[in-house]
């Protein structure tokens, strides 16, 4: 993995060429990255309704990541600079205190079936929990989706009472190990299958029956240790490794204390995951809904990480989140270049991949706080940025989008005016 040290220095090809070496990738593997979009209409076409085309974002490489001791180049898909090479810092800088430990909860989802105008809810309860194992035996006999197959299968069953408008409900779970698939499918599918069972021994009437995406029983762990020693070394300014870590201290602080701050303090942990989590073809909607609903469920909207000093005064950061992410079925077997970005990451159960994500939600969020808490988030996130604006103004080629990106650095102006005056300059030269 020393050899992805500069990665980002190298040309496409010499990244692409690097990554067949270390990574086996195909030839053919190889030839759809390089194309402008390597999901083709047709296949887009047979995955929602009224394609007309295909839309592509920037697909990219972290670097640095070590996880329970192994090493990863973790697939980024976002069109927002500066996140990559955040999330390649973070884990750059946690290697020297071991790197990312992570772990993952069994892959049991919540699915959820409402019944209405219930004559007893007390005895609805009563009722069902008398004839539970005789469901959970029925549901893993019948198994609709081929669960039970590969080890998984419903596991138990709970009942709630809730208020709404509209007056008291009854709320069976499911909880339903996918094991390596997402399982929307399977748990939408089972719950339609047993509804009908819910309704005779409740006497109510089933209305809805969805998978929850508040994914409880299936949350990721990650943990690092950043030594204060590394990140005196790491600032560009006279700070010492010790007030670095009272200032990353306080930010946080800021986010536990004040949901407008948790916001966004959320949304740059997102911003890793969503990247990697689009990258792998996974339903990164529910990731997100889940993990907002999560920060929410004391009734104060709290952040997904903490952090503290260990005896010797470093720091250490965790974050835990519900990570429902799958390697079967959905987008993940069918778009070409999330099979080969689930290929690049190497990772072998959906346990392993909801680690990785976790890890690199954390690595995001130190990142932030480190920039933030020193010399501010805009410096090293508006150079980045200023190659966009330099190619609304009309910038082309490496050489004067470069040119571009200095002058605007210079001048600390970042708009596109500016760039079209630094643009007509460099041309008359």
């Amino acid at each position: 993995m020393s050899n992805f040290s500069g990665f980002y220095k190298l040309s496409i090809e010499e990244k692409l060429n690097l990554l067949k070496e270390k990574c086996g990738l195909t030839d053919e593997e190889v030839i759809l990255l390089r194309k402008e979009s390597s999901l083709g209409v047709s296949t887009a076409a047979n995955m929602i309704e009224n394609v007309i085309g295909t839309h592509s974002l920037p697909l990219a490489i972290a670097t640095n990541f070590v996880i329970n001791g192994k090493e990863y180049v973790v697939p980024f898909v976002i069109e927002e600079a500066s996140v990559v090479a955040a999330a390649s810092y973070g884990a750059k800088l946690a290697k020297a205190g071991g790197g990312f430990t992570a772990e993952s909860d069994a892959p049991v989802m919540i699915g959820q079936i409402q019944i209405v105008d219930v004559p007893s809810i007390k005895q609805a309860m009563k009722n069902i929990s008398e004839k539970k194992d005789e469901i959970v035996k029925y549901a893993n006999t019948v198994d609709p989706m081929v669960l039970v197959k590969f080890g998984g299968g419903l596991r138990d069953i709970e009942t709630r009472e809730i208020d709404t408008p509209r007056g008291k409900m009854l709320i069976i779970h499911l909880l339903v190990d996918c094991r390596d698939a997402m399982g929307a499918n399977a748990v939408n599918t089972l719950a339609e299958t047993l509804a009908p069972q819910f309704a005779e021994l409740s006497g109510g009437k089933v209305r809805l029956k969805i998978i929850s995406n508040l994914a409880v029983h299936r949350k990721a762990r990650a943990k690092a240790i950043w030594l204060k020693d590394t990140l005196e070394e790491s600032t560009k300014s006279t700070m010492k490794g010790a007030d670095v870590v009272d200032g990353i201290l306080d930010a946080w602080a800021f986010a536990a204390g004040d949901p407008y701050r948790a916001a966004t303090h959320n949304k740059g942990i997102m911003n890793g995951i969503d990247a990697v989590a689009l990258a792998c073809g996974q339903d990164w909607r529910a990731i997100e809904s889940g993990a907002h609903a999560f920060a929410a469920m004391n009734g104060h909207y709290k952040p997904l990480t903490k952090y503290y000093k260990d005896a010797s005064g470093n720091l250490v950061g965790e974050i835990e989140l519900p990570l429902a992410v799958g390697l079967v079925g959905g987008a993940t077997k069918v778009h070409p270049t999330a099979k080969i970005a689930v290929k690049l990451l190497g990772v072998k159960s959906s346990q392993e991949l909801a680690q990785v994500i976790a890890s690199v939600g954390l690595s995001q969020n130190f990142s932030a706080l480190r920039a933030l808490s020193t010399e501010g988030i805009q410096r090293g996130h508006m150079r980045l940025h200023a190659r966009n604006i330099a190619m609304q103004a009309g910038a082309s080629g490496a050489i004067e989008i470069e040119a571009i990106v200095s002058a605007l650095v210079t001048k600390n102006k970042f708009n596109v005016d500016i760039a079209k005056e630094a643009l007509m300059e460099l041309r008359k030269k």
